[in-house]
């Protein structure tokens, strides 16, 4: 049964008054509340004047709040949580990051932080506006996740993001070996274990001719791409393999090249393809009906492993799927940024954290058949 509010709030004050000061965190933990409704009711108690907050602690109101930084909480490092503001900058229609930004939503509202997200239009540049948008508007922090469309689009970056003056974490974004970025705190998936799991779970099927077809118009779609052709050409089983793009509208993201998007059905049929990993989700379900059009039958003709388990499942035929730890980037990078908020002049060396992804099986990838002849 849940606590009615009133009772609830008597045994904040209760604790507040009994103990002095407290820590919001502290106290949503000690009374098994969730931190967004803690702090809800300690806004609500603070505003019919029951009791102070301050700097991520709440006190009784005959109680004065301590003059100096230090008596504070260490100054700056007090602002890592409750009340100082993360700026989340993601591009707009990329539904691969929605899962991204609500784990590090999840972990800045835990730690009362405010949250300021900006959505960035699909355009060349589009993130610096919003990024100074958000530090003008008070900002201590920065989530990003830049769209870099090209290794042109990233160049272009480099300067103004690497200059900035604030903690910034990137999400899912690994920046070129050294590049002005290389410095910059990293969380990201390790796409080519992603592929890696998908090309062995293949393997393991029997099938020996395989085929990629993917973007190529973000970074992790050329991370995965580049994955693909290393792990293919280095398995001795692999008798055939190779990458081509998955629709006409993914790409390619480098200005000057030109990358036609095959017909896949007949694609297979030429090579005779039995194993084909797809991405992403969107472009892996229209690639299957395509094939079924054609007479190619998933997994019957073709075993099928999606990459990114957005919407992998929700097919006609729901797709084997490799399933980045998406939430748990967000969460981690925000937890990042909180650790360097909270540190910011002894926060430890840059970090660049690897997630690892994990294979969802289900039906569409089978074992090659045995030759009857």
């Amino acid at each position: 049964m849940r606590e009615p509010v009133e009772l609830r709030r008597k045994r904040i004050l209760a604790v507040v008054h009994a103990r002095g000061a407290v820590k919001v965190s502290s106290l949503a933990s000690e009374l098994d509340v969730s931190a967004v409704t803690l702090r809800r009711d300690v806004e609500e108690l603070a505003r019919t004047g029951m009791l102070r907050r301050a700097h991520g602690v709440v006190r009784p109101m005959g109680e004065a709040e301590p003059s100096t930084p230090a008596a504070r909480g260490g100054g700056p490092s007090g602002e890592a949580g409750e009340g100082a503001t993360v700026a989340l900058v993601v591009p707009e229609r990329h539904s691969y990051l929605h899962e991204t930004l609500h784990g590090a939503r999840t972990a800045l509202e835990e730690a009362g932080a405010r949250i300021a997200l900006h959505i960035a239009p699909q355009a060349a540049g589009a993130e610096r506006p919003q990024v100074e948008r958000a530090l003008a508007g008070g900002a201590r922090g920065l989530l990003i996740a830049p769209r870099w469309r090209s290794a042109a689009g990233e160049e272009a970056d480099h300067g103004w993001l690497g200059g900035l003056e604030v903690p910034t974490v990137l999400m899912e974004r690994r920046p070129r070996p050294g590049s002005a970025l290389h410095a910059l705190d990293t969380v990201c998936s390790d796409h080519w274990y992603g592929i890696h799991l998908a090309v062995d779970h293949l393997i393991s099927l029997g099938h020996r001719r395989l085929v990629m077809a993917a973007r190529n118009d973000s970074p992790t779609a050329r991370s995965i791409r580049a994955a693909f052709a290393e792990i293919a050409a280095s398995r001795p089983e692999v008798e055939e393999w190779s990458v081509v793009l998955s629709s006409p509208n993914a790409g390619p993201g480098e200005p000057g090249t030109s990358e036609a998007a095959p017909d896949l059905p007949s694609l297979l049929r030429e090579r005779r393809v039995t194993g084909a990993v797809l991405h992403g989700d969107e472009d892996a379900l229209m690639l299957v009906q395509r094939m079924a059009e054609r007479g190619i039958l998933v997994p019957r003709d073709c075993s099928v492993v999606a990459y990114d388990d957005v919407v992998a499942a929700m097919g006609s035929i729901s797709l084997t799927a490799v399933a980045p730890p998406r939430a748990e980037i967000g969460r981690a990078a925000a937890e990042l940024l909180l650790h360097r908020l909270a540190h910011p002049s002894d926060g430890g060396p840059v970090r660049r954290t690897e997630l690892l992804p994990h294979l969802v099986v289900r039906g569409s990838t089978r074992e090659v058949p045995r030759s009857t002849g």
